[in-house]
C-alpha cells in the first residue's frame, strides 16, 4: 500500500480509475472495520459507501497525499461516531437492533470467527476499536494514534487493556486464551 499517495495524487488531478484502483485497494479494510464497529454487514456496507462519498469529496482538500490511511480511518471513525450518536438517540426499539449480537453454534474449542467477533462486541468501544485497528487491520501503531488522535503510549495501554479484557470476556465464555 506504499503507493496511495500517487494514487491521491492522481485522484486530485482528476483521474476516475485512480480513484477505482483506491477504493479497490481500501474498501476490504475500511468495510472490516467499520463491521468490526457496527456488527452488522449490511449497516457496513451503508457506513461504508458514506465514506467513501466522504473521500471523494475531501480528496481535493487532501494536503499530505502519503498520509491517505489515516486520513481515511479517521473519516470512518467519524463517520461510526455519528452513526452512534443517532442510534443512541433513536426510539428503543432501533437500540435494541442495533445491539443484537448473533450467536453461533458451539463448534468445538477452537475459536470461530463469529465467537472473537462476539467477544469484541462485548468490548467497549475503545478497547474494540484499537484491537481492530492494530490486530485486524495491521495499521502500525503509529497509524494508530493518528486515526484515534492520541499519543502513541496511549495506544499502548489502550491495547494491552483491550487484550486483557477480551480474554477475559472468552474466558467467562468458557474459551482458553
Amino acid at each position: 500500500m506504499g503507493n496511495d499517495g500517487l494514487l491521491v495524487v492522481r485522484c486530485q488531478l482528476g483521474e476516475r480509475e485512480a480513484f477505482r484502483e483506491l477504493v479497490g485497494v481500501w474498501h476490504g479494510p475500511l468495510w472490516r472495520y467499520v463491521r468490526g464497529m457496527v456488527g452488522s454487514p449490511h449497516l457496513a456496507d451503508d457506513l461504508s459507501q458514506e465514506v467513501w462519498v466522504a473521500v471523494m469529496r475531501g480528496l481535493p482538500r487532501l494536503r499530505q497525499p502519503g498520509r491517505f490511511a489515516p486520513w481515511l480511518f479517521t473519516i470512518a471513525r467519524r463517520t461510526v461516531a455519528d452513526h452512534l450518536r443517532r442510534t443512541y438517540k433513536a426510539p428503543e426499539a432501533s437500540m435494541d437492533e442495533a445491539s443484537t449480537v448473533v450467536a453461533g453454534d458451539e463448534l468445538g474449542l477452537v475459536l470461530t470467527t463469529m465467537q472473537i467477533e462476539a467477544g469484541l462486541a462485548a468490548l467497549p468501544p475503545l478497547e474494540r476499536e484499537v484491537l481492530i485497528l492494530f490486530h485486524l487491520e495491521d495499521l502500525p501503531l503509529a497509524t494508530c494514534a493518528d486515526v484515534l488522535g492520541v499519543p502513541a503510549g496511549t495506544v499502548k495501554s489502550r491495547l494491552h487493556r483491550a487484550r486483557r479484557m477480551l480474554r477475559n470476556h472468552l474466558a467467562e465464555k468458557g474459551y482458553e486464551a
